[in-house]
């Protein structure tokens, strides 16, 4: 699903934010990169998602090689990711419904079959009855819940996520990330950029370290015969 080739990323700024890096992620599978701030988590996402191209190396998703991709067909390759950030980006103006609609509003799909998944997205993250809110109405758990709807609505066979814990407390947490784990569990490949080696502990997926943007390690529980 996802295949990184001796990447490396270098900015205007003369910043190399990733060097050399290389591992790849099967399709079904949840994983986790980690590592100090500025170590790469962002950066690695914003190639996955072509919102950053490599200096470097090549980048495949879903077997389709990014460099390929060009400007007028980024729009078509993020149809096929879900994602999730740290700050929700939901539209104020407008109802939890609406937000979660909007990729398939986007896509031009029909009004009957938005109402039949919105629905379906928010009662998965435990929201159905709050369709009707203004996001400013909702707490930071519920926004960040919304936010995954949201990524969620259109099935796409990646998610991605960016820090999507970093505003909450253990136990909210917690539950966010068992969230993910369950469309894990359903085949979609997930993929989240998270510090918190504590949470990272206790959910026993693959997690890439990335320092000074080289991969460090890739660890990969022992499960139990």
């Amino acid at each position: 699903m996802i295949r990184f080739d001796n990447v490396s990323k270098r900015y205007l700024t003369g910043l190399d934010a990733l060097a050399e890096v290389s591992f790849e992620i099967e399709a079904g599978e949840m994983a986790f990169v980690t590592g100090h701030s500025g170590a790469g988590k962002s950066t690695l996402l914003k190639l996955v998602s072509l919102a950053e191209r490599p200096t470097r190396g090549h980048v495949t998703v879903n077997e389709r090689e990014l460099a390929r991709v060009r400007r007028r067909g980024i729009p078509q390759h993020r149809r096929g990711i879900g994602m999730v950030f740290q700050d929700h980006r939901l539209l104020t103006d407008r109802s939890v419904f609406d937000n979660v609609a909007l990729p398939l509003l986007i896509a031009g799909t029909s009004r009957a079959e938005i109402a039949k998944r919105v629905r379906a997205a928010l009662d998965k993250v435990g929201l159905l009855a709050r369709e009707k809110a203004a996001p400013l109405a909702l707490s930071t758990g519920e926004q960040q819940r919304v936010g995954i709807a949201r990524a969620i609505v259109a099935k796409p066979p990646l998610i991605i996520a960016d820090e999507p814990t970093g505003n909450l407390d253990p136990q909210l947490s917690l539950e966010i990330m068992n969230l993910f784990a369950e469309f894990g569990a359903v085949g979609t490949t997930v993929l989240i950029a998270s510090h918190d080696l504590l949470l990272l502990k206790r959910m026993q997926k693959r997690v890439l370290v990335l320092d000074h943007g080289r991969l460090v390690d890739d660890y990969r529980p022992v499960r139990a015969a």
